[in-house]
C-alpha cells in the first residue's frame, strides 16, 4: 500500500487521484462513503483530500456530488434550451463563438477535407491539463486537435494524429505548442478571464458539412450549460436527427474547446465521451463548481 502523502502534486497526478475518488465515489454510491473512507481509497490524509479536492474543484467533495444527480442535470438542460434557441437568431453557418471562452472555429474547405491534410504542417506537443495531460496539434490556421490522452506519450500522441491526417506533414513542437495550451491553462484556472475578446482561440477542423454544423452549435452551450443529443437536433433544424447528432458529437476533435461534454441523454445520465465517462463527469463536476463561484463572487 502507499504511504499517506501530504505533497502537492502535479497536475496530471492531481487529475489522477480527482479522477480515482470521484470514480470510486459513483461506484460505491449506494453505500454512501464518507470523506475518509475516499480520502484513505486514493492514499491521502483526510485533511489533504479535503483541500486538494476543493482547490481543483473550486467546491468541495460533498457539494460537487450534489451537482452531478439527475435531478441537478435535468434542471440545467432546461436552463439551458433558451440558449440554444438563441442560436437561430445568431446563424450557424457563420464562425460560431463559445461564449465564456471565445473559441472562433474556422472549417477546413471540402478539397482539404477529402485531401486528408496533404501539403499542411501539423505542429504538436503533449502537455499537462488539470483534466489529464493531452496532445494539442495546429496548423498555420487554427488548432486542429485537443485529445485528452491517459498518458503523456508522443508516440502515441503522433499515431492518433497520423490516423486523422495520414496526407499532413506532422512536426513534434513541444515549445511551439506549449502558448496555445498554457492560454487554456489560464482559462481553466480563471474562467472569468475568457470574457476577455482579445485573446481568442482559432479552431481550424476538419469534417463533413453536418458534422461542422453540430460542431458550431455546440460552440453555444455556455460554461454549466447541458442540452441533450435531442435538443442539439432540434437547434440545428434536424429534430429527427438525434442518432446522427450524436456520432457527430463523438467526433468531436478538439476536446473541451468544442464542448462536446456538455450533451447528455434526456434522463439525465451522462451518457458516453470520446475521452472516458470519469473526465466527462469531472469536467461537468468542475464547471458547475466554477459557475457556483463566479455567482458568488457578482453577489
Amino acid at each position: 500500500m502507499k504511504p499517506l502523502t501530504e505533497a502537492v502534486p502535479d497536475n496530471d497526478e492531481t487529475y489522477r487521484q480527482i479522477a480515482e475518488a470521484i470514480a470510486f465515489l459513483r461506484q460505491n454510491h449506494l453505500e454512501q462513503p464518507d470523506l475518509a473512507t475516499v480520502a484513505r481509497h486514493v492514499h491521502l490524509s483526510e485533511y489533504h483530500f479535503q483541500r486538494l479536492f476543493t482547490q481543483w474543484a473550486g467546491i468541495s467533495p460533498k457539494r460537487f456530488l450534489q451537482n452531478l444527480t439527475a435531478d441537478y442535470a435535468k434542471a440545467k438542460i432546461a436552463a439551458t434550451k433558451s440558449l440554444l434557441e438563441l442560436a437561430d437568431d445568431v446563424g450557424l453557418s457563420g464562425p460560431g463563438r463559445l461564449h465564456d471562452l471565445f473559441v472562433t472555429l474556422e472549417a477546413m474547405s471540402p478539397g482539404e477535407f477529402k485531401a486528408g491534410g496533404a501539403g499542411l504542417e501539423i505542429r504538436y506537443g503533449v502537455h499537462s491539463t488539470p483534466f489529464g495531460p493531452c496532445l494539442l496539434a495546429q496548423t498555420a490556421r487554427g488548432i486542429c486537435n485537443l485529445h485528452f490522452l491517459e498518458q503523456a506519450d508522443m508516440a502515441a500522441a503522433a499515431h492518433l494524429l497520423e490516423t486523422e491526417w495520414p496526407g499532413a506533414t506532422l512536426v513534434a513542437d513541444q515549445g511551439g505548442t506549449a502558448a496555445a495550451c498554457g492560454s487554456l491553462r489560464e482559462r481553466f484556472a480563471n474562467p472569468s478571464f475568457a470574457a476577455d475578446a482579445a485573446h481568442p482561440l482559432v479552431l481550424a477542423v476538419k469534417g463533413t458539412n453536418f458534422q461542422i454544423q453540430v460542431w458550431r452549435a455546440l460552440l453555444r452551450i455556455p460554461l454549466g450549460g447541458l442540452t441533450t443529443y435531442q435538443g442539439l437536433a432540434a437547434a440545428i433544424g434536424r429534430p429527427t436527427a438525434a442518432r446522427a447528432v450524436g456520432n457527430a458529437v463523438g467526433r468531436n476533435p478538439v476536446g473541451y474547446l468544442i464542448p462536446c461534454h456538455r450533451v447528455i441523454r434526456e434522463s439525465g445520465e451522462w451518457g458516453g465521451y470520446r475521452w472516458g465517462l470519469e473526465r466527462k463527469t469531472l469536467l461537468l463536476g468542475w464547471e458547475a463548481g466554477q459557475q457556483q463561484r463566479q455567482g458568488q463572487a457578482s453577489l
